[in-house]
């Protein structure tokens, strides 16, 4: 197969007219074959889920919120595309959700979540493709749920690589000599069953990572509306530093600390054949951005700050006094993983085992199942910052005047939950 470039633009690359002409000016300025993983348009996935909720719990359609979301992107049309005969296919589309809606005998939540909210990406994509057609941009556009194939895992659905391999190259094969460009949706698959699947967390990212996987892309680009890769959060530090290169393993490690980085999941595939992952911004798309790669060290190796707000701290000791034996502690990990809630920092002494994560809807149902057997204590509105790369003076200056609940140190990363 030919040399393949895969590519990523999010939902703020493309989110009015204007930007998807800057999308063209991108993809004109290199000849090249490329797959392009395209997310929904702006915030258009938070519209369906307000659409989702309210049909879940009224099982009534929200024509009002179905409207707004069918007038944002039909004006982006209405600039974009000259002859509106062709917006009858986008009709088509729409007029699938209430249809769906209606059709829904499932109780469960999530199913119904993942069969509504595709259609942000699949709405986006067919716009994308009208608007090619319409500036003749020579494409063909893929379903990614017959490219992408998961479990019934609803939300956070999980990849089945052998079968998903050989339908991306068989697919990709039958397009790529006739088409420079082929474009899909991020986030979205099936299962065995045909129905709709959504990959969690940062899906659209992953999918243009599982396509570069399996097609052995000579590169992965996403396009963001930042220069690359900070050393922080520019809303929460003024003078930020970007990363010219990042080894795969740090870009990692950053994330599972919390950086608005890349997901975890999204680098694996890359790392495991070496395919240079790209990010770069769409706003000024003739800079380098930054690179993470097989490379030594983090290029400039400066300290990184990642802050974590919204925590929770939970202290938890045997109702007996008895010490927190590695049964506790694997029962204790146990009630998290069923509440869905992942640890942030842990520590533990003979006595008691404490845990930070996020606060979500599951804290209460998690602090009544621990208190079955343990007695519990807990801490809202924490902080938890964490420095890679750590100097002294630094960290003395943000945890200044502050109340340290936790500390940990290793060589590398300092951490602190602190109440704000």
């Amino acid at each position: 197969m030919n040399e393949i470039f895969v590519e990523k633009f999010g939902g703020a690359s493309i989110n009015d007219a204007k930007s998807l002409r800057n999308v063209v000016e991108i993809l004109e300025k290199e000849d090249k074959k490329r797959v392009i993983v395209f997310s929904a348009m702006g915030k258009t996935t938070n519209s369906l889920e307000s659409l989702i909720n309210d049909f879940y719990s009224s099982k009534q359609i929200n024509f009002s919120i179905l409207s707004l979301i069918k007038d944002f992107h039909f004006n982006i049309c209405n600039e974009l595309i000259k002859d509106k005969t062709k917006l009858s296919e986008l009709d088509k589309i729409f007029n699938l959700i209430p249809k769906l809606l209606e059709e829904n005998t499932n109780s469960d939540y999530n199913r119904l979540y993942d069969s509504i909210v595709v259609f942000g990406e699949l709405i986006s994509t067919k716009i994308i493709s009208l608007y090619f057609d319409s500036i003749s941009f020579s494409h063909k556009l893929l379903d990614a749920r017959e490219l992408i194939h998961t479990n019934s895992k609803f939300r956070n659905a999980d990849i089945d690589w052998e079968m998903t391999n050989h339908e991306i190259n068989k697919e990709i094969s039958k397009y790529i000599n006739q088409y420079n460009t082929i474009i899909t949706q991020g986030f979205i698959g099936s299962d065995y069953n045909n129905h709709s699947t959504t990959l969690g967390r940062e899906g659209s990212d992953f999918s243009a990572a599982i396509l570069a996987h399996c097609l052995d892309a000579k590169s992965m680009t996403i396009w963001k509306d930042v220069p690359g890769l900070l050393n922080a959060d520019p809303k929460k530090f003024a003078n930020t530093i970007k990363f010219e290169s990042i080894p795969f393993r740090s870009a990692i490690e950053l994330s599972y600390y919390g950086a608005s980085i890349i997901h975890p999941k999204t680098i694996k595939p890359l790392e495991n054949k070496n395919i240079p992952l790209y990010v770069k911004s769409f706003l000024d798309y003739n800079a380098p951005g930054t690179i993470i790669c097989k490379c030594d060290e983090i290029n400039p190796l400066v300290p990184s700050y990642i802050f974590k707000d919204n925590q929770v701290l939970v202290s938890i000791t045997p109702k007996d006094f008895s010490f927190i034996a590695e049964s506790n502690i694997s029962h204790i990990f146990s009630l998290f993983d069923k509440n869905g809630i992942k640890i942030n920092l842990m520590q533990n002494s003979a006595l008691s085992f404490s845990v930070c994560f996020d606060e979500n809807g599951g804290l209460s149902k998690l602090i009544d199942e621990l208190r079955i057997e343990y007695r519990v204590k807990y801490n809202q509105g924490l902080r938890l910052i964490t420095i890679r790369h750590y100097k002294e003076e630094e960290i003395s200056k943000l945890i200044e005047n502050k109340e340290v609940l936790i500390e940990q140190r290793s060589r590398i990363t300092a951490q602190y939950l602190i109440s704000n």
